[in-house]
């Protein structure tokens, strides 16, 4: 009998699973469960989109591609940050296809992290973080964003949190869980910090697109002195309801682009060919499906507030990304008490607060990437539940 609990990688070993796909697992063993627990656009990824794709099959467009993504895709995704962030980078040198925004933020940390390095991340936020800075033998910093700052990293708790071991901040705004943004006078404050200490910057903008109101998303990258600093993550899954079609990509100094592609290069070689001439279309002519999106996300945004706060769970008003964070402390539960008991006894499924670090306690998550009816089946069960606690 093999011991394999000697053999296995130890820093993996150490690493939680997933605190997102419980509940979500939960909910697929039930029946008659409103799943509001997993950020995947409910959209079916555009019909123009799908056809590039389909179009590349049927012409046998099926070989490898280049290590950095088609030229022709990377020339598209530079218009598009230079038109909707005014922001520049060269796509020969500055952009590299990614399989999904999840690899690209791996290969950042990994190629930027030495063992020891200490890595800022702004907590409660997406669950890769920490992980993968602890498998690149870094050391993760937690900073704490609070509900009174609308759930946005202050350049005051940045400040505090720096030591001379710093040496990248994860910046994922629009933020998961929380919905938070950071507006141009917020980055400003934490640009200054960034510069003052030398520090890098990974801006995860993966939500970027999904940003409310008149004020749109500014990226971190197109602040003055920011772009040398930064690299920049994003993708199609959420822009272009694209999830499942896995593609990503990062922007940034060619110094470090060069590195990151270098570790691409071993592990994953290449995108997929299907995805990238689909994502073309999408970057080229997919505006318009963007904003169709986001205004029929922001309807759903509106509805979900503001029936979890006549139900008495505050909440914080999320300004971008699909996510709801409200506050479940009145209940006297914990979040994962909250969680089990919802989805056992009234068949809703969201996600506990505390799965995005330990301030996220107290809070869950919910995600309004599904329909009206579901959001509105959803409200009425949670304000059922309420009434028999």
């Amino acid at each position: 009998m093999i011991e394999y609990g000697n053999l296995l990688n130890s820093a993996v070993k150490q690493i939680k699973p997933s605190g997102i796909r419980k509940f979500f697992d939960i909910a697929n063993e039930m029946e008659d469960v409103i799943s509001l627990s997993v950020g995947e656009p409910d959209f079916p990824t555009p019909w123009h989109i799908r056809e590039a794709g389909i179009e590349s099959l049927e012409k046998g467009r099926t070989r490898y591609t280049p290590n950095r993504g088609f030229a022709r895709l990377r020339e598209s995704i530079a218009h598009f940050l230079s038109r909707h962030y005014g922001v520049e980078y060269e796509p020969t040198t500055d952009i590299l296809v990614t399989v999904g925004g999840s690899e690209a933020i791996d290969l950042c940390i990994r190629s930027l992290v030495n063992p020891g390095d200490e890595v800022l991340i702004p907590e409660p936020s997406f669950v890769c973080y920490v992980p993968i800075t602890q498998m690149a033998g870094g050391i993760p910093v937690i900073v704490e964003t609070k509900p009174e700052n609308g759930f946005r990293l202050t350049a005051e708790a940045l400040e505090e949190k720096i030591t001379d071991k710093t040496k990248l901040l994860v910046l994922p705004y629009p933020n998961n869980p929380t919905g938070a943004v950071m507006r141009r006078e917020d980055l400003e404050a934490v640009a200054k910090v960034v510069e003052r200490h030398g520090l890098l910057v990974l801006s995860d903008e993966i939500y970027a697109s999904l940003t409310y109101g008149e004020a749109r998303h500014v990226s971190f990258a197109a602040l003055p002195g920011m772009r040398e600093r930064t690299v920049l993550v994003n993708g199609f899954s959420k822009s272009h309801s694209m999830t499942g079609w896995r593609m990503g990509y990062a922007a940034g100094p060619k110094e470090i682009m060069a590195v990151m592609t270098k570790l691409h290069q071993f592990a994953i070689m290449s995108a997929p060919t299907t995805s990238q001439y689909a994502a073309i279309e999408a970057t080229d002519n997919g505006d318009e499906d963007i904003e169709y999106m986001r205004g029929q996300y922001d309807m759903r945004r509106r509805l979900i507030v503001d029936g979890l706060n006549k139900m008495g769970l505050p909440c914080f008003e999320p300004e971008g990304a699909f996510y709801v964070f409200p506050s479940i402390q009145s209940t006297g539960l914990s979040s994962e008490e909250f969680c089990e008991k919802l989805i056992y006894s009234k068949g809703v499924a969201v996600v506990p607060g505390n799965a995005f670090g330990a301030c996220g306690e107290g809070f869950v998550r919910i995600s309004y990437s599904y329909s009206i009816q579901h959001i509105t089946e959803a409200l009425e069960r949670m304000k059922a539940f309420l009434s028999e606690l």
